[in-house]
């Protein structure tokens, strides 16, 4: 591959193993230059401010606390560095994390389980998404998301077909048509009618790639806000679309 097109990219990861192993895997790509790995917050922000990469992938849990420092830094690093795209990593399943690290918007951030990492092709795809501003949620995260989503009988997603759902869980990954047509051995017609449908069912707009995905996830996330009363309601998913 050519060197221009390679993906400059950071590590965080506090556990010195899994960082090589994560480190040699990407680079055993052809795909990404590794420039810099580091262990805690601090040292990834001050790496991202000396190397400008083109994505990091960080840990949820580092030092200083264990806690969301991969979260925290994530929001630092799209403040400040804009064209920096950035793939948290975490073994809990739990979508309260995702949903914490989208609360402030979707785009150039990606939430993965630390399962993927063997899926170097999901992994690669996803640290090149959020490199040109797009949003990769990791699909277990979505079924759980949707499942609960889905209870409600006044939830617009309760109306979405089985291949409706297959169809946005694609799309929450990532994915454009092609790509759905290629992973659901679709035809490019039945994707785009689809995806219509969803955006209709869901009151979205259907323009745009990545706008498509923060949508999906805004949508997912409206209805953890209390409404009057104290009750929860669901959103329109408008909120994080920009003109």
């Amino acid at each position: 591959m050519d060197d221009s097109a390679r993906l400059r990219v950071v590590i965080a990861e506090d556990n010195y193993l899994v960082r090589e192993g994560i480190r040699r895997l990407l680079e055993d790509s052809g795909e990404v230059d590794v420039v810099a790995c580091t262990a805690d917050a601090p040292e990834l922000l001050d790496a991202v401010r000396r190397f400008s990469p083109d994505a990091v992938l960080t840990d949820i849990r580092m030092p200083p606390g264990h806690h969301m420092e991969g979260i925290e830094a994530a929001r630092a690093i799209r403040a400040a560095h804009p064209d920096t795209g950035v793939v948290v990593l975490s073994q809990h399943a739990d979508e309260s994390y995702a949903l914490a690290l989208f609360s402030a918007g979707s785009s150039g951030l990606g939430y993965l389980l630390k399962d993927r990492i063997g899926d170097l092709e999901d992994l690669v795809h996803a640290l090149r998404e959020v490199r040109t501003g797009g949003s990769v949620i990791d699909p277990h995260i979505v079924d759980t998301l949707v499942r609960r989503r889905s209870a409600g009988a006044r939830n617009p997603l309760a109306e979405l077909s089985a291949r409706e759902l297959d169809v946005l869980r694609e799309m929450a990954r990532g994915r454009t048509n092609a790509g759905i047509e290629q992973s659901l051995y679709l035809s490019s017609s039945t994707v785009e009618k689809h995806v219509n449908a969803i955006f209709t069912k869901l009151r979205l707009p259907a323009t745009g790639v990545h706008r498509r995905v923060a949508a999906v996830l805004a949508f997912l996330q409206s209805d953890s806000r209390p409404a009057a009363g104290g009750e929860k309601q669901a959103g329109t998913g408008r909120e994080a679309i920009q003109p």
